[in-house]
């Protein structure tokens, strides 16, 4: 994340490309035989493809190649941990540093946007099979977008106002802006795909349809079991997140915040809460800097912004008569070290948990609540899933590269089935 500022909370934190400098970043690319950055990208975007195109000054042949790879090509431009995908595998990180691919793929779908151009079709004619996506994140629109392009009506349904799932409501906007995901989505909507929102799904309620497709993701909140946990002002991190996105500038994220966790969605917190006015925010991360899984790009925006990191400690208990005023933190590694923090508000990003999947489906769970599938992503008796729901909390390019597959077998399903 090069050349950042503090902005608004709504406000993307990183300069993008323009075409002179995506041109000028395109033309250090190798143009590699058998390219390792194609193959390192889960969802098959093949940014050799696309980066050859630019290189070539063939932006709308850059343009088919991400978009017809990948339905949500604008979101993944702007949160796929490229540094240990794509980007990790170029070839010239043993020259100097990796093509940016990232950030000449969100120039390509800006330009993709900017001149309207129509890359996914559906076919005029629609195939009698209907097919239901239940839950409008990653996995679900990656397989509505597949499906309607096989010329398959679907449907996904979805129990919030709008559509993204994770995209919408989980990721702070300075990083994944909401005109990006919905852009996104109006892609897919315009290859037919129906859309009913503020849809509560129970199982049974699809047996009309041909198959069902399941991308519900992770929404229940995995807080530990402390003392005080039940406080005012005591959140898991989609709970946080989701209001914050709700709310906006009108949402009061406390004073002095304290957030537990050391992944990127620990920084989305600490960073929404700095930008939506907390004086001191401050991460707790049990173990080291360098064990952290955040992309090192969004820790050094958080340091940036003011945000402190403290490692080594956990919280052990939340403190106050109705509302949060202070934890007590436990040593990690040194189970004597103690401290005393004084805090307003307490976000546990460490991880979410499935909610009850039985009630939506009729479907076989693992002993995580997740729901079980078998390589192609079949849970069974025409019920397909992927993405969080199926993996226990990917990145957004996995979700898309397992709703592929998914899709891909649910369409041989529903040939076989001769449902046409």
């Amino acid at each position: 994340m090069s050349k950042v500022v503090k902005k608004g909370y709504r406000e993307e934190a990183a300069q993008g490309y323009n075409l002179r400098t995506a041109m000028e970043e395109a033309t250090r690319c190798l143009v590699c035989y058998d390219a390792p950055c194609s193959k390192a990208c889960p969802a098959g975007t093949d940014p050799a493809k696309f980066i050859r195109s630019l290189k070539f000054k063939n932006v709308k042949g850059a343009v088919e190649t991400i978009r017809s790879n990948n339905p949500l090509a604008g979101s993944c431009a702007k949160v796929c941990p490229y540094d240990r995908l794509c980007q990790e595998a170029c070839s010239r990180c043993g020259i100097d540093k990796p093509i940016q691919i990232g950030r000449i793929q969100s120039y390509l779908v800006e330009q993709e946007k900017a001149f309207d151009m129509k890359i996914n079709k559906a076919p005029d004619e629609k195939k009698a099979a209907r097919v239901a996506c239940i839950g409008a994140g990653p996995a679900s629109l990656a397989c509505a977008a597949e499906m309607a392009k096989a010329g398959y009506q679907v449907t996904v349904f979805e129990r919030e106002a709008k559509a993204g799932g994770v995209l919408t409501y989980g990721i702070v906007p300075s990083r994944l802006p909401q005109e990006v995901v919905d852009y996104d989505v109006e892609l897919i909507a315009d290859l037919g795909v129906e859309f009913k929102f503020n849809t509560e799904v129970k199982a049974g309620d699809l047996d009309s349809y041909d198959a069902v497709f399941v991308g519900t993701g992770l929404w229940a909140a995995n807080i530990p079991e402390i003392e005080g946990a039940d406080l005012k002002g005591v959140y898991s991190a989609i709970e946080f997140l989701k209001e914050a996105r709700e709310k906006g500038e009108g949402f009061d994220p406390g004073r002095t915040v304290a957030v537990v966790g050391g992944g990127d969605v620990a920084v989305d917190c600490a960073v929404t809460a700095k930008l939506l006015g907390a004086e001191d925010v401050r991460i707790l991360y049990r173990r080291s800097i360098e064990e952290a899984p955040a992309e090192m790009t969004e820790l050094e925006y958080a340091l940036k912004l003011g945000i402190g990191i403290t490692t080594g400690f956990y919280p052990v208990a939340a403190v106050g008569e109705g509302r949060l005023q202070w934890i007590e933190a436990a040593g990690f590694r040194d189970a004597s070290a103690k401290m005393k923090l004084s805090v307003d508000t307490l976000v546990f990003a460490t991880g979410q948990k499935a909610e009850d999947q039985k009630a939506v489906a009729d479907v076989k769970l693992t002993d995580k609540g997740t729901i079980a599938v078998d390589d192609n992503g079949s849970a069974g008796g025409g019920i397909f899933a992927a993405g969080d729901i199926v993996n226990g909390g990917q990145t957004v390019v996995e979700a898309v590269a397992e709703a592929k597959k998914a899709a891909a077998a649910m369409i041989e399903y529903l040939e076989e089935k001769g449902v046409k």
